[in-house]
């Protein structure tokens, strides 16, 4: 059985090797995401067999994974600390921890616990060049100028491959409380504001239509001061509903085959705007809305608002998937992009079609 340093060592050889013949190559792990985003072309790369955790020390909060360990590996050793990934990725049925960061995907609790690249300590990565590099460490600190571990999250592989992830992670709390509450969504919403400035450990707010979703995590006595103040109705297995609106297995996203787009917008932006089924989550600033829509007319309502839209998943994945740039944005991205890979062979066009 090879070790992780003799993986990395191969994947790097092949890069490298990519790199001066200018082969494309797809980067893949476990397959879970492979919706998201435009169509990969070239010869695949696998990184799912780049397993195991290197490092973890649950009294430093601190934990340090190859990128192919699978989330569900992660979450049994972080539990068994009575710990956790702050930012709950989505799962879709697997998931790497590689995935996870590439794609930058956060869970309902996002606005208040923060995004995947904001637990990112450190990492190690194979450049366009076949370069094994590391950027960042495994302690919690302020960074001084540019922080490349961050940037990472959410660049869907185009600018290097992932191959070791160092994360801050956190107590699990003692309870969750679930509430559904009667309100329209942004009376619910301004509520949901007023509840957290009031202290109230809020973790979730969604609303489906019908009702305002809300989860709250902290000590028990915390939720029953809060479920007095806030009332509604109480949700059994909460935790189940909220990793169900997570991981899309509502009955709102169970059609795959329709277009599912993702708005995102200021926080308490108005919204009513927008037709047709719409699912909202992080308190509003996070939109899903089923069937298909113009493209172009949806992406200048949720700019009119300070928002961008993206076709997440069920779309044309040869169309532009992700919101336009702007053009100083562009040249920015494509610098990184030269920077990084400058062959142009990882993931190309996986976010934009022309790099």
């Amino acid at each position: 059985m090879m070790s992780g340093q003799d993986i990395s060592h191969d994947l790097a050889a092949r890069v490298a090797e990519a790199s001066q013949s200018g082969t494309a190559l797809t980067i893949h792990g476990s397959g879970s995401k492979t919706f998201y985003g435009r169509a990969s072309r070239g010869e695949t790369l696998a990184v799912d067999g780049h397993t195991g955790i290197v490092n973890y020390e649950p009294t430093e909060l601190v934990l340090t994974a190859r990128a192919g360990t699978p989330l569900a590996e992660l979450d049994e050793a972080l539990a068994a600390e009575g710990q956790q990934m702050p930012f709950d990725p989505p799962r879709f049925g697997g998931g790497t921890l590689g995935g996870a960061i590439a794609t930058g995907l956060s869970g309902p609790g996002r606005p208040w616990l923060g995004a995947a690249r904001d637990q990112v300590l450190g990492l190690r990565l194979i450049n366009g060049r076949g370069e094994h590099m590391r950027f960042g460490g495994e302690v919690m600190k302020n960074v001084a100028g540019y922080d490349v571990s961050r940037l990472m999250a959410g660049a869907l592989g185009t600018l290097g491959v992932l191959t070791e992830v160092s994360l801050k992670v956190l107590p699990r709390p003692e309870a969750e409380l679930g509430l559904r509450l009667n309100l329209p969504v942004m009376e619910g919403f301004s509520q949901v504001e007023d509840w957290f400035r009031q202290g109230f450990p809020v973790t979730g707010a969604a609303h489906d239509g019908s009702h305002l979703h809300l989860r709250l995590s902290g000590s028990q006595s915390a939720l029953q001061a809060a479920g007095q103040t806030i009332g509604g109705e109480h949700v059994a297995e909460v935790a189940n509903w909220w990793s169900a609106l997570r991981d899309q297995a509502l009955p709102f996203f169970e059609d795959a085959d329709t277009p599912l787009w993702r708005v995102s917008l200021p926080p308490l932006t108005d919204s009513s705007g927008f037709d047709g089924p719409v699912l909202h989550d992080w308190n509003g600033q996070q939109l899903w809305l089923r069937g298909a829509r113009d493209a172009a007319a949806l992406r200048e309502q949720a700019a009119s608002l300070g928002g961008h839209a993206v076709c997440f998943r069920g779309g044309d994945q040869e169309d532009a998937v992700f919101h336009p740039l702007a053009a100083p944005l562009q040249t920015f991205h494509r610098r990184l992009k030269q920077a990084f890979d400058p062959a142009g062979i990882l993931n190309p066009g996986r976010m934009y079609a022309d790099f």
